[in-house]
């Protein structure tokens, strides 16, 4: 019995030493055999393995950038803080050249339906003239309104009216 036991361990010593050269991925560049199979795929498809996100994506955007801008009560106009979005935005649209955006117009839900399609195509109309006043080519800019059709939080507060009057770049 002892001999089957000292023979099995030594047998388990070797398959874990071969397992153990097995790990490192022979003719890899420096340092990537540290990584897993999922961050090499990310790495040969564009993705940052350091936050998963693809460069160029709507998530690149959201992450790295920002895809939004608020507006008061009944504005379209582009505050301070808005502006600097925007020209962010533009910086970002013009390091991925090939990506176009649709800038989608929302309101609350006050006002009649009309007035907030209205309403949410100048405040798209407003994102994308100042992304063409940044250097964007306006054929990759697009508008749409939703009007109060799309609200992000429900409710009829000042709150959740707030987040819903907004403009959102999204990646075509």
């Amino acid at each position: 019995m002892r001999g089957r036991t000292t023979k099995f361990m030594s047998m388990l010593a070797v398959v874990l030493m071969l397992g153990a050269c097995t790990n490192k991925d022979k003719g890899s560049v420096a340092g990537e055999g540290d990584l897993n199979a999922a961050d090499r795929t990310q790495i040969s498809q564009g993705v940052d393995t350091a936050n998963g996100v693809v460069p160029g994506s709507q998530q690149d955007l959201v992450v790295n950038v920002g895809d939004r801008i608020f507006f008061g009560y009944d504005q379209y106009d582009l505050t301070a803080e808005a502006r600097a979005t925007v020209e962010r935005q533009a910086t970002w649209l013009k390091t991925y050249a090939n990506v176009s955006v649709i800038v989608e117009g929302h309101c609350d839900e006050r006002g009649t339906r009309e007035y907030n399609l209205a309403l949410g195509e100048k405040r798209a109309m407003a994102v994308r003239n100042y992304l063409i006043a940044n250097g964007v080519a306006p054929n990759r800019v697009q508008t749409i309104s939703y009007g109060k059709e799309r609200p992000v939080i429900l409710g009829s507060d000042n709150t959740s009216w707030a987040q819903n009057r907004r403009g959102v770049l999204v990646v075509q």
